[in-house]
């Protein structure tokens, strides 16, 4: 979103009306050097314009090539890494960095305009392997309809999700292959610690916790805060962004004093994305020249209210619907990137193993 964003929220996925390769798509997209393809979860998007524009400037014609959730995106470009699907990633986060750097999966490149992205942003800045491109912070959203009708306040922290009253109202991601729900439980840990984390989620599976695969069928088809799924779902707590309630918003005449979903902003969980040359692309200076473009002000003010998520660069500017609407979480909870890399994969285990069977 993904932050986060992503809406990604990172992360909302949507048609961006521009050129796009299938999933079977030939790998080395990017061998025409008139053509860069970018590798991304299905949650990327973009002006037209934003994107016309920089394709009359530096003569490429980019091609989007979508992976499904992030995790699975990520996945993917581990199991093609040397021959990779296209010439630039999109998408990898904090929560999941180390896997793609471990795996060797981008080649070395300092973008133009990195020197606007705040050092805390640069989690690889010493050997500039990827760029970071946004952030947002994973949440538990809520729908207010539903808790007005039902006379009950919504939750706000972490806590308050493990009371009766909200049994079976969450829907949440699956950490094993979706970014927002490892997220998720990353914020579990950070808040009850390596020895207490696993005692929650116990107490979440026991209040009724839904897990399903991705952000998309999450919040589309279980939350029934979604406009986009027209209210069929019948979850009024979903895990997604602090970004998200803008989506809900974005396009209403008249505009309304609240957005129809909230943030239970004591739940929250920092995400960073970054974007990546691919190792192995076939057009290697085409891929740079889409980073830079990627970090440029005008696709970084093209962010917020294309994927919902806050745009990197300090100096990009983010419009007024955004900020009105999305929820500024002042102390989200966070990991340190090396304590992720240490322990993610055995704790998405013990996750596995304690809430999906």
């Amino acid at each position: 979103m993904s932050i986060t964003s992503r809406i990604t929220v990172s992360a909302v996925a949507a048609a961006v009306g521009i050129a796009a390769l299938a999933a079977c798509g030939t790998p080395g997209g990017g061998a025409d050097a008139k053509t860069v393809t970018l590798v991304s979860h299905d949650s990327f998007n973009v002006s037209k314009s934003v994107l016309a524009a920089f394709e009359k400037e530096s003569g490429y014609k980019v091609k989007i090539l979508k992976g499904g959730d992030a995790g699975k995106a990520v996945n993917q470009a581990i199991l093609s890494k040397g021959n990779p699907q296209g010439d630039v990633f999109f998408g990898i986060d904090n929560t999941l960095l180390s896997r793609g750097l471990n795996e060797g999966v981008f080649s070395p490149y300092e973008a133009k305009g990195l020197a606007n992205v705040p050092a805390g942003l640069q989690l690889d800045k010493g050997e500039h392997r990827v760029t970071p491109l946004d952030y947002g912070d994973i949440c538990v959203n809520y729908d207010r309809g539903y808790f007005a009708r039902h006379k009950t306040a919504p939750p706000k922290t972490f806590d308050d999700l493990l009371k009766p009253r909200y049994k079976g109202l969450l829907v949440t991601e699956n950490s094993a292959t979706s970014s927002p729900g490892l997220a998720f439980q990353l914020g579990t840990i950070a808040k009850y610690g390596q020895d207490g984390w696993q005692d929650y989620w116990k107490k979440l599976k026991a209040n009724g916790v839904e897990v399903v695969d991705g952000w998309e069928q999450a919040y589309y088809e279980r939350f029934s805060g979604s406009a986009a799924g027209k209210g069929k779902g019948d979850k009024p707590l979903v895990v997604s962004y602090a970004s998200s309630p803008p989506v809900e918003v974005l396009g209403k005449k008249p505009a309304p004093e609240e957005a129809p979903t909230g943030v239970a902003t004591g739940t929250c969980f920092r995400q960073i994305e970054f974007g990546g040359l691919l190792k192995g692309a076939k057009n290697e200076k085409g891929g740079k020249a889409l980073l830079d473009f990627l970090v440029s002000k005008e696709f970084q003010e093209d962010v917020p209210l294309k994927m919902f998520v806050n745009p990197a660069r300090q100096d990009a500017k983010v419009p007024e619907l955004f900020t009105k609407y999305g929820a500024a979480i002042d102390k989200p909870t966070t990991l340190p990137p090396e304590t992720i890399t240490k322990n993610r994969e055995q704790w998405i285990k013990q996750w596995s193993s304690l809430v999906l069977k």
